[in-house]
């Protein structure tokens, strides 16, 4: 039987903003069990670093007008902008199994599903975290989480419509030295909105997690965590 969960599709949001939401809704799920939830967003221009980012991993032109931000979530250097869907699911980890390897391949089945609508046969690749579109490797998205008392932030950022330049222009993304990096649109040879594939990813994350989803507003997230109006789920 699915989990009851919330979809909060934020629209364009700050990376710091998004940042504080994640971890509010993180602290209700461990504290009060506040119903899981997904969120949905784009951001502005911005490199953030995970855990793992070497000392010459960012190296932005000095025209760069853009923000870097360190964060707490596994993995390297990356580049968020209008055009690339972020994830950011908020998953208690006792119901998914608690296993960090697990849920990693579980969102990369997740963005898998996401793209195979429109026609793109995504891979994984071993030893590699993302996914990729293959011969030669072109990666089309990329995952850093953060795990804490089993219960999840982060996730991933799929390029959906954007200029993939930053990836190796800006910043040696993921670390890796040699990697190409591409989008839905420019595989595809048509321009693709994110409204699109935000569909494509509710079903997905839907089908991979056992969730069954129920609307949440950004407006109304303060109201419930501070309690003022009942959460509308029940977190089973």
């Amino acid at each position: 039987m699915p989990t009851r969960a919330h979809l909060l599709d934020a629209g364009l949001v700050s990376y710091r903003e998004a940042l504080e939401l994640q971890q509010s809704l993180a602290a209700a799920v461990i504290q009060q069990g506040f119903p899981e939830t997904v969120i949905l967003v784009e951001h502005p221009p911005v490199v953030t670093t995970g855990r793992r980012t070497g000392e010459r991993e960012v190296h932005l032109p000095q025209d760069a007008s853009v923000e870097v931000i360190e964060t707490n979530r596994g993995g390297k250097s990356t580049f968020h902008g209008p055009g690339q869907l972020v994830c950011y699911p908020i998953l208690d980890l006792n119901r998914h199994g608690k296993d960090l390897k697990r849920y990693v391949r579980d969102l990369e089945r997740a963005i898998i599903a996401t793209v195979a609508p429109f026609g793109l046969p995504a891979v994984t690749i071993e030893g590699l975290t993302g996914v990729w579109l293959d011969e030669p490797p072109r990666k089309l998205a990329s995952i850093g989480i953060h795990v804490s008392r089993w219960v999840t932030t982060h996730g991933f950022a799929l390029n959906v419509d954007l200029d993939p330049a930053p990836f190796t222009s800006w910043i040696t993304a993921c670390g890796l030295e040699d990697a190409q990096f591409t989008t839905m649109s420019r595989e595809l040879g048509r321009s693709v909105s994110v409204d699109e594939v935000k569909r494509a990813a509710v079903v997905a994350m839907a089908d991979v997690f056992g969730l069954e989803f129920e609307t949440l507003a950004l407006a109304d997230v303060g109201a419930l965590l501070t309690g003022a109006v009942p959460a509308p789920l029940a977190a089973g």
